[in-house]
């Protein structure tokens, strides 16, 4: 297979995307923990509680998402300076890598996705319960 400059150039958009949506994750993930702590230290809630917890796992998942994709973006760009030098098999052993940091960057995002969405699941059991009650 030839490889050349461009190719791991086409990934750049799209790490550069990924990137983009997970700070933006992480920056509601943020918000989120600074607005039930105040609610925690009022209520003691066994909900806000688990919803801490979840938030903790969250905040170490994107942590890693986010080094993995940086670590994909850094190796296209070995990649490309390795081609650059002549350096072709490096490069393709290289951009390889870096294809397998992407992968392992969004199964982390996947993983993330599903607790998030547990996390809902929480709230709405308790909205559910707390109609229930009423």
């Amino acid at each position: 297979m030839e490889l050349t400059l461009t190719t791991p150039g086409l990934l750049f958009p799209a790490l550069s995307l990924l990137l983009l949506a997970y700070t933006n994750r992480f920056m509601a993930t943020a918000s989120l923990i600074r607005g039930l702590k105040p609610r925690y230290a009022s209520t003691h809630s066994h909900l806000v509680l688990a919803q801490i917890q979840n938030l903790r796992t969250r905040l170490v998942l994107i942590r890693n998402m986010q080094a993995v994709g940086i670590g994909s973006l850094f190796g296209c760009v070995l990649c490309m300076f390795l081609l650059f030098a002549g350096y072709n098999t490096a490069g393709k052993y290289v951009f390889g890598l870096s294809l397998l940091m992407l992968l392992a960057s969004l199964g982390l995002a996947l993983r993330e996705i599903q607790i998030s969405v547990h996390a809902l699941e929480l709230e709405l059991n308790d909205m559910e319960e707390e109609t229930e009650a009423t």
